[in-house]
C-alpha cells in the first residue's frame, strides 16, 4: 500500500467516524502533498462536512477537520495553539532559522506531523502545535543552537505570525499559472512547465499538473522550492494587448 493509499484510508475513517458518532473528528497537520491526497477525494467525503486550518490565514500546513456543524447543533475549536519562542537573554541570541527550530524540535523526538508552521520574525519564533503537543514543548524545549529559549501559549495569535506580502506587478501574455510562475521566478517557459511535471505547484492547497490553469482573483499558488503568491484583483490589459496581474508574494 502506498502512503497516499494510507492517507485514503485515513481520511475514509475519519469521515465515517464523524458522520456515525456526530462528533467532530481531527487529523494531524497535513503537508501539502496530504492535503493534495485529501482534495482529491472531496467530493466523496464531502457527506461528512470538513474545514481546513492552521492556526493562521496562508498557513501551509494544515489540520482537517470533518463535522458538520449544522448537523451536529454545535461547533468546537480546532486543537491548534500558538507558542512564542522568546530567547531569555534577547541581547546575546544569535539570529535563528525557521531550520534551527525544526532541529530542535525534532531532536526532542517530536513528530513532524504534531508540528505546523513556524514563523521567524527577528528573535522570536511563533510555533503552531497540536494542543496536546504544547505543555511537553513548553516545558523541553529550551534551547536552540546555542541560545536559550523560553516559550508561552499566545491566547491570541500575534501580528508578528500573521501573513506579510510584498506587492508585485507583471506583465504576462496571459493568467495561465505557467506564465505567471514564469515571469515571478525568472524561469523559462520550458523551466515552468517541468515544476507541473515534478508536482511542485499547488492552488489553494490543490496540486495542480494543468500548466494552462488560468488563475483567478484569490488564488494562492504555492511552488514548492521557490515561494507562494496570491493573485489580486482584476486583470488590466496594456496598450499592446498583454496582461498587468497584481501578486502579493509572501515574505
Amino acid at each position: 500500500m502506498t502512503e497516499d493509499e494510507i492517507w485514503e484510508k485515513r481520511f475514509r475513517e475519519l469521515a465515517r467516524r464523524s458522520y456515525d458518532s456526530g462528533c467532530y473528528t481531527f487529523t494531524p497537520f497535513l503537508s501539502m502533498d496530504r492535503q493534495a491526497v485529501f482534495h482529491r477525494m472531496e467530493k466523496e467525503l464531502s457527506y461528512a462536512g470538513f474545514a481546513l486550518s492552521g492556526g493562521v490565514e496562508g498557513a501551509e500546513r494544515q489540520v482537517l477537520r470533518f463535522g458538520d456543524a449544522a448537523a451536529f447543533g454545535y461547533e468546537t475549536e480546532f486543537p491548534i495553539v500558538c507558542l512564542m519562542a522568546e530567547p531569555a537573554a534577547p541581547k546575546f541570541a544569535e539570529e535563528l532559522t525557521h531550520r534551527d527550530y525544526l532541529g530542535a524540535l525534532m531532536n526532542l523526538g517530536i513528530e513532524r506531523e504534531l508540528i505546523g508552521d513556524m514563523v521567524v520574525r527577528g528573535k522570536t519564533c511563533c510555533i503552531f502545535c497540536l494542543e496536546r503537543i504544547a505543555p511537553y514543548l513548553t516545558e523541553h524545549l529550551t534551547k536552540v543552537r546555542h541560545t536559550a529559549v523560553h516559550l508561552n501559549v499566545s491566547d491570541e495569535v500575534p501580528d508578528t505570525a500573521k501573513p506579510r506580502y510584498r506587492e508585485e506587478q507583471v506583465i504576462v501574455s496571459s493568467a495561465r499559472i505557467d506564465a505567471l510562475a514564469a515571469k515571478l521566478y525568472h524561469l523559462s517557459r520550458s523551466g515552468s512547465t517541468e515544476l507541473f511535471r515534478a508536482k511542485k505547484v499547488f492552488v489553494d492547497g490543490r496540486q495542480c499538473e494543468n500548466a494552462g490553469y488560468l488563475c483567478k482573483d484569490g488564488n494562492i499558488i504555492s511552488v514548492r522550492g521557490y515561494g507562494k503568491f496570491r493573485v489580486c484583483g482584476d486583470f488590466d490589459i496594456t496598450a499592446k494587448g498583454r496582461m498587468r496581474v497584481t501578486l502579493k508574494i509572501y515574505v
